[in-house]
């Protein structure tokens, strides 16, 4: 007689969007998760040495979570679509981004796919124009390597319900999310203030490596079209997408070190097939985008890149190379090669605006 625990794998295994899919995001989520509880856990304990490392495994584990949300909005980790909005809406509980709805996330994401470009609701650029006198404090802060442009993004994301004219129905569920994790974390910081201080640093690193990875990958800025309906595309739309999409990967020689992202910097990759998953990615690129290393951009320029210009990045000024700031295509990955690029803040797949 088969166990009951036999009979329930096959069945387990048809709910993936591919059987590979129960290892491989099945260990993905794994990894998160125990990473959020060896943050706790780590923090709680006296040595210091343990304590840092509780917050490298926290935030790397928040970064697993984020990328796993990306691939539940492209609907890769199961067949049936409400499953992967439900792993999605569960996982913007665990970094942080429930504060929009995972349709609004998903459905802002998709825009970015379709009309190729950055389809947004709030355009940066035009806010530090209007209100100046930000964007000395918002530079200030980033040179300390404390990412205030994100923390600007993530803060109207709390309250984009009360600005946001679409989303005003999402009011009272907003105030909620606002209550429940705010209650939450203030009791933490109550009673355990330094795992409530060691989150807020793991989420710090969380922000830091999903703008690493976002900064260079597209060469377009912000497009207020968010909600508008057949919006002409600026650049022919998925017609010339490959074009205007770069990829960043942390080895394009090794695949391990890319696992800590989840492979996201095959981008070309993603942009070309959104629903391959994550572990298919580098072959895929090698596949259908290019065997050879100069198609991608080098991992010691992307360092150098996000740590020299990380304060002329909020708003592509006052920096070496201002003039580059504008290139596209060819010359855009020939600008990131020679690491002249400033990059972009806030673009984030975690915010829905």
């Amino acid at each position: 007689m088969k166990s009951s625990t036999a009979k329930s794998a096959p069945g387990l295994l048809k709910a993936f969007h591919e059987p590979a899919g129960l290892a491989w995001h099945g260990g993905a989520l794994l990894y998160a998760l125990t990473a959020y509880g060896f943050g706790i856990w780590g923090l709680l304990q006296e040595s210091l040495w343990l304590n840092a490392l509780a917050v490298l495994v926290w935030g790397h584990g928040l970064v697993i979570a984020a990328y796993l949300t990306h691939e539940a909005a492209h609907n890769t980790v199961f067949r049936d679509n409400a499953r992967n909005a439900r792993l999605g809406a569960f996982l913007d509980w665990v970094t942080g981004s429930a504060y929009g709805t995972f349709e609004d996330l998903r459905y802002k994401h998709f825009r970015h796919h379709m009309d190729n470009d950055d389809s947004v609701w709030f355009v940066y650029e035009e806010f530090f124009e209007r209100h100046p006198w930000v964007v000395k404090p918002i530079k200030a802060l980033e040179w300390a390597w404390i990412p205030a442009h994100e923390f600007l993004m993530h803060g109207l994301m709390m309250v984009s319900a009360f600005v946001i004219p679409e989303r005003r129905d999402q009011r009272w569920r907003q105030l909620g999310v606002i209550l429940v994790r705010g209650g939450v974390f203030f009791t933490v910081l109550w009673f355990w203030p330094k795992v409530a201080i060691g989150y807020l640093l793991a989420y710090l690193l969380m922000m830091h490596i999903l703008r690493f990875m976002d900064a260079i990958q597209h060469d377009y800025g912000s497009n207020p079209i968010l909600y508008t309906e057949n919006a002409p595309s600026r650049f022919g739309g998925r017609k010339t997408e490959q074009a205007h999409t770069f990829s960043n990967p942390i080895s394009f020689r090794y695949d391990l070190p890319n696992w800590l992202v989840l492979n996201f910097g095959f981008h070309n990759a993603h942009h070309l097939r959104p629903t391959v998953p994550w572990y298919r990615l580098p072959a895929y690129y090698r596949e259908h985008v290019s065997s050879d290393p100069a198609s991608v951009i080098p991992f010691r320029q992307q360092l150098k890149m996000y740590a020299r210009h990380r304060v002329c990045r909020v708003d592509h000024r006052g920096g070496p190379h201002d003039a580059e700031q504008d290139v596209m295509l060819e010359d855009y990955l020939a600008a990131a090669r020679r690491g002249e690029l400033y990059g972009g803040n806030a673009v984030s797949f975690l915010t829905s605006f």
